[in-house]
């Protein structure tokens, strides 16, 4: 990955960032970064530029935890179906065994 910089015009301040990232990644963030405070604007009426961060970064993360515990959610609801198919598959060797010592 190359590194990029990437300047960044929002709220009435300006910054520049280094990242060892693609431009176009960095410019989809900054899309996503804008779209999110345009949304909260929207939401909240705020017209402060350092409430808005504050509470767009808040709202971020918690769009961020929340994706973390469904994922884990989910990741745990594969694992649990790993064992029932394999406690399952056990279930029949077992059966099929038996059946075999007893020639039914």
């Amino acid at each position: 990955m190359g590194k990029g910089d990437l300047r960044i015009d929002i709220l009435g301040t300006s910054i520049v960032i280094s990242a060892d990232e693609d431009i176009r990644y960095l410019e989809e963030l900054l899309g996503r970064y804008r779209a999110a405070i345009e949304n909260t604007q929207n939401m909240t009426g705020l017209k402060d530029p350092l409430k808005i961060a504050i509470l767009t970064g808040y709202l971020l993360c918690d769009e961020l935890q929340k994706s973390h515990t469904v994922s884990a959610k989910l990741a745990a609801g594969i694992h649990e179906e790993q064992e029932a198919e394999q406690l399952t598959l056990e279930l029949i060797s077992r059966i099929d065994n038996a059946l075999l010592k007893h020639d039914f």
